[in-house]
């Protein structure tokens, strides 16, 4: 990775930082699904302030995925299980690496400060 890349990572991660809590909804619409269903084309939008806003761009560069300029879109590889997830779970830990400060849920039964699951996922 270049050091503008990484630049403008950390500069996405730091907005998104303050647009994004622990506990936020994140919702995720799929735009395009290939023929042989491994190729996702989806969009990341939140609600900011009673404001929807696509963060699309955003998420791409901080969390390191592809952006489709041809579609407009995140662009994620898989299938046979929830990419929306997948995308919102990715963009969790690229906020949080070594975990949120507080304990933003229970998981399993314990406190949970994983990154990864900082963050909600709804479907559009």
């Amino acid at each position: 990775m270049t050091t503008a890349t990484k630049t403008a990572q950390a500069e996405a991660r730091d907005y998104l930082l303050e647009m994004v809590k622990p506990g936020t909804t994140v919702y995720t619409d799929l735009r395009h699904v290939n023929r042989m269903g491994d190729q996702r084309w989806m969009d990341v939008y939140i609600v900011d302030g009673g404001q929807i806003s696509n963060i699309t761009d955003l998420v791409c560069k901080a969390a390191d995925l592809k952006y489709c300029t041809r579609r407009h879109s995140l662009k994620i590889g898989g299938g046979g299980m929830d990419m929306g997830f997948q995308v919102v779970y990715l963009l969790g830990l690229s906020l949080w690496p070594a975990g949120t400060p507080e304990p933003h849920g229970t998981r399993n039964g314990e406190p949970d400060s994983n990154g990864g699951y900082a963050l909600r996922h709804q479907w559009l």
